[in-house]
């Protein structure tokens, strides 16, 4: 029986030429490949007064917000609903982008890997049971749409004492009628008509997890309330907006909105 032996230069020119003969197809696979979307978290802290609101301040800016640095966040919001501190349920909204749902779920034993966070958040978690940092906490879990994969720093030039951000929730009645609203945004190109008139916008995202469901929430910024009013204004009168809501097959797909005015902190990084 003979024998067949390869040589190594056989090797290598069949892989070569295998090579050679994948690259248009992996070229051509990696250029229409979608790109990575993040994911955000978005932390509700409940407060009764003014006393737990400067303790959660003081964790927020000089605990947490470094940890999550550390952590890979860039760019951490924090934002007070305005009239806050005339309201018996003060909230603090805590925004933080990520690279994964996991990562964000994982992130309380993250943090407490780290040893600079502990020491500076010792209030926060050693808070004694009768004089806790917050009377509730809310997280809602989010992954970026199609249509802006990634968050986006708004471009303002006002005082920071002044800007309106705008925290929009849309729940639709059935998981069909969200689908279609989310495509109403993305291929319908909703984001597009925001992004031409100016609103500014941080982010639009599906909720994946949270006490309202099925729903969407997005984020636009103002100067201040007067620049608000106009650009709600100038969308409403829109004629591509006009054209994209008169379409029956986007009818009757939210059943219920809620608008946040918030305030970003003075520490607040969006």
């Amino acid at each position: 029986m003979k024998t067949k032996h390869f040589s190594l230069n056989a090797y290598h020119g069949l892989a070569l030429g295998i090579i050679l003969f994948l690259l248009p197809c992996l070229l051509q696979a990696a250029h229409h490949a979608p790109p990575k979307k993040e994911f955000y978290s978005i932390l509700i802290y409940h407060l009764k007064d003014a006393e737990q609101e400067t303790r959660m301040d003081n964790y927020l800016k000089d605990a947490l917000i470094p940890a999550l640095h550390k952590a890979g966040a860039a760019h951490v919001g924090v934002f007070k609903p305005v009239g806050n501190d005339t309201t018996a349920d003060r909230r603090v909204y805590v925004f933080i982008p990520g690279n994964s749902s996991e990562q964000l779920l994982h992130l309380p034993g993250t943090l407490l890997q780290n040893t600079a966070y502990q020491t500076a958040a010792k209030d926060f978690i050693d808070a004694a049971w009768d004089k806790p940092t917050y009377t509730r906490q809310e997280t809602i879990i989010l992954e970026a749409f199609p249509g802006m994969t990634k968050m986006e720093l708004p471009g303002l030039k006002g005082p920071k004492s002044e800007r309106i951000y705008e925290l929009r929730s849309y729940e639709s009645p059935t998981d069909k009628l969200y689908r279609n609203k989310v495509d109403m945004f993305n291929k319908g190109d909703e984001i597009g008509i925001f992004k031409r008139l100016g609103f500014n916008a941080v982010f639009y995202a599906e909720v994946l997890s949270g006490s309202h469901m099925p729903n969407l929430m997005y984020m636009t910024t103002f100067d201040n309330r007067a620049s608000r009013d106009e650009h709600w204004k100038a969308f409403s009168s829109d004629a591509q907006w006009k054209t994209l809501l008169a379409k029956p097959e986007y009818s009757h797909n939210v059943s219920k909105a809620e608008i946040i005015f918030l305030q970003p902190a003075e520490y607040s990084e969006i």
